[in-house]
């Protein structure tokens, strides 16, 4: 076998297996919360969904779909907000989120890698190959995009809470501690 063209496979393998291991550091286990990144991640995965919503926006079946998978998301986000623990100490803001919730989105990504994966290893063209457009591709496989409004409609409102949760406390300032204004 020719190294040439076995070298991309191996360091896109590399690469999935490295993306794979941090996220599934990330859903288990006590995590600092680290603010930038958070507010990084919703963004990136807002302006994701906003060029995904925009493209399948002519067809309301594709919009439904990634309006569905969002829904299942957010409330799956709800019920993994009610059951993470949330710690402000002196060493920093900590969060652990549910290890099971932690899991179903794990299974769902890597659900959704190996099903592409598969895909591209049985001999269908990637769609950047053929020409198609987001639609066509969705079109075709319309679960990709619940899995993928799922995943988004978890991980946004999640972070959001998460953030929200762990805000540190609003420190007095000297106009509002014990001078007595105006508290007889």
């Amino acid at each position: 076998m020719d190294p040439r063209a076995v070298t991309p496979f191996v360091i896109t393998a590399a690469v999935v297996v490295w993306a794979v291991y941090r996220r599934m550091r990330r859903s288990f286990g006590r995590q600092p919360v680290q603010e930038k990144r958070m507010w990084f991640r919703i963004g990136i995965l807002g302006l994701a969904t906003v060029l995904i919503a925009g493209a399948i926006a002519r067809n309301v079946e594709l919009l439904g779909v990634l309006v569905a998978g969002i829904a299942c998301g957010a409330a799956l986000a709800y019920v993994g907000l009610r059951y993470t623990k949330f710690e402000i100490t002196s060493e920093g803001r900590f969060y652990t989120p549910h290890t099971y919730i932690g899991l179903v989105i794990t299974a769902l990504f890597l659900g959704r890698l190996l099903y592409r994966f598969l895909g591209t290893f049985n001999g269908a063209t990637p769609p950047a190959v053929t020409g198609q457009s987001l639609v066509a591709i969705y079109q075709q496989n319309p679960f990709l995009l619940a899995v993928s409004g799922a995943v988004v409609g978890y991980y946004i409102p999640y972070y959001l809470g998460v953030l929200r949760r762990t805000k540190p406390p609003a420190t007095l300032g000297p106009q509002s501690g014990a001078s007595g204004a105006g508290g007889q």
